[in-house]
């Protein structure tokens, strides 16, 4: 039996509440994302056309990567959303269906490239059923017609053109997809279809009310904002609410590891803070979303769906193009000396940056966050992290294999080994105040946009089992180098929990807080696992930079 580190006095105290539950965890906020046309998502990730490691047989599932595969089924896929994303708004669903070598070969006008088509529709329903996923599509919301037509061919049990094309193409019977998202990202001027409030709000409207003529059962996802925000959801929750089940919300944070740790700062303090600025934004969102739907009339307002989010590693433009490492990561190239010109200005997204152990305590605390919303009037029930493989994913694949990366075990902690009852949970112990970066949001001069916050160096979510028998305490040690000691007490009762934990952890025995998995060293940031750990009057010292899952069984 494993022993907790001697001498630690007790610095802070997690009280849990097993009486009173906050609300429910949804599983479908472990879900995930893959674009069209980015970054190797789609071709040379899931789907690698004539690769040995691919299935080589005929058929629609030819040309799937079976190693990625394995390791998206082991982890559990809830959901994926697809084709993206900018690729949704100019995208002709029609193009990716039918005979992949008579497929029409487009000019891609999100990202710049050419779109083979050969990963389509039928494809991706397919992907999703080997690996257990509910398919999330998104539509453009610039054609309704279009958008009818996609809903008629996946999911419509009669005869007309459009299912005898499906029933031509392997699948009589219907797919029957449940989550559809009426249109990307419409209120930015980077977006095919970019347009204003009210015209996007009175094309969801009609999307909405047709694609639900030909299959009343959908779950719909309208676009909300993340900017000027009362602007935007008061039109659309006006015109569709009545209609829609879900508003969107995009949110990203952002690192600077790539340039300033060239000059000995790896921007740790800043990536774990994060959460705070994401718990911030969703808490103020639901509230508004809340009241602007009961200034509309609606009975409750849409669920909230986070279904793009993740942390960009930038780095100077000015740099040479990043290109892919074969052993995951970023290949090597020839950097200039010195600082970058411009600072903050002139960034740009490195696709092929790997996950880190930072990026990892980053998503616990995100996860922290949506549990917690579970209590808001407006929760978040559903959320699409960018990317599932490549493009910074939890998996990455090149051509001789494909990897782990440390966020896939962020998701396994959370999804595989916590309950889906979110209990009421405080933390009283040690806490910085800091300038919380809010994510990737500059300002004119290009200086990251900051607000004053608390960040406490423990960060806890506490989980009922769904039977009420196990209780999990999940916590994030955000300190960088001091364990930091915890009494957790079950209803008010120092003496409440057994003795005894199995424990899971993350981070703890990796001192280097930009450490991440590759495929020559796939388990550098990888899950700790003890079945019976001391926890003598319900404490344990938390190591530092960690995250830690604590499950008890309780009489």
């Amino acid at each position: 039996m494993s022993r907790i580190p001697e001498a630690h006095p007790v610095q802070a105290v997690i009280e849990v509440d097993t009486r009173h539950p906050a609300g429910r965890i949804e599983r479908d906020i472990y879900g995930h994302f893959l674009e069209s046309a980015f970054f190797g998502n789609i071709e040379g990730g899931v789907f690698d056309d004539g690769s040995p490691l691919s299935d080589g047989g005929p058929g629609v599932r030819a040309g799937f990567r079976q190693d990625v595969l394995a390791l998206c089924r082991e982890l559990g896929i809830p959901n994926v959303r697809w084709p993206g994303g900018n690729f949704t708004s100019p995208y002709h669903w029609e193009d990716g269906i039918g005979d992949r070598d008579a497929r029409p070969r487009r000019l891609e006008l999100a990202w710049g490239s050419e779109e083979s088509n050969r990963f389509g529709t039928d494809e991706f329903l397919a992907w999703c059923a080997d690996v257990g996923a509910e398919p999330f599509l998104v539509h453009g919301c610039r054609s309704v017609d279009d958008a009818v037509r996609w809903v008629e061919y996946t999911n419509y049990a009669g005869d007309t053109a459009y299912t005898r094309r499906r029933k031509d193409n392997g699948h009589p019977d219907p797919y029957r997809v449940r989550y559809w998202g009426v249109g990307n990202e419409p209120y930015g001027p980077w977006q095919m279809g970019h347009r204003p409030a009210a015209e996007y709000a009175a094309a969801a409207r009609e999307h909405a009310r047709f694609m639900r003529l030909v299959d009343p059962e959908i779950k719909l996802v309208a676009c909300g904002s993340p900017w000027q925000q009362e602007e935007w959801t008061r039109p659309v929750l006006q015109q569709t609410g009545r209609l829609i089940d879900y508003l969107s919300l995009h949110l990203y944070g952002a690192a600077t590891h790539s340039y300033t740790g060239r000059h000995g700062d790896d921007d740790y303090e800043a990536v774990v803070a994060q959460p705070v600025y994401f718990e911030q934004r969703i808490e103020e969102y639901a509230h508004l979303v809340a009241e602007l739907s009961a200034e509309a009339g609606l009975e409750r307002p849409p669920a909230l769906a986070l279904d793009e989010w993740n942390i960009r590693h930038l780095e100077p433009a000015e740099w040479p193009e990043p290109c892919p490492g074969p052993d995951g990561g970023t290949g090597v190239r020839e950097l200039p000396e010195g600082a970058p010109a411009d600072g903050a200005r002139g960034l740009r997204v490195n696709r092929y940056s790997p996950r880190t152990l930072a990026d990892a305590l980053f998503y616990a605390g995100v996860f922290h966050t949506l549990h917690r919303s579970s209590a808001l009037p407006a929760p978040v029930t559903m959320a699409n992290t960018v990317n599932l493989v490549n493009a910074n994913g939890l998996i990455v694949a090149r051509p001789n294999g494909a990897v782990k990366s440390a966020s896939y075990h962020v998701w396994d902690l959370y999804q595989n080994h916590t309950g889906p009852v979110a209990l009421p949970t405080t933390v009283e112990g040690p806490a910085r105040t800091a300038a919380v970066r809010q994510g990737d949001n500059r300002g004119p001069g290009g200086d990251f946009a900051t607000r004053l916050g608390v960040v406490p160096h423990l960060d806890a979510s506490a989980m009922l089992s769904a039977d009420g028998r196990r209780l999990h305490v999940a916590v994030v040690n955000r300190h960088r180098d001091a364990a930091v000691s915890a009494r957790v007490v079950r209803d008010g009762d120092p003496g409440g929990l057994p003795a005894v934990a199995e424990v899971r952890d993350l981070g703890v025995e990796v001192d280097d807080m930009l450490a991440a998995n590759s495929l020559s060293d796939p388990d550098r940031v990888a899950v700790r696992h003890r079945r019976a750990v001391e926890t003598p009057g319900g404490c344990y010292a938390f190591p530092a930079h960690s995250v830690t899952v604590l499950a008890f069984d309780l009489d």
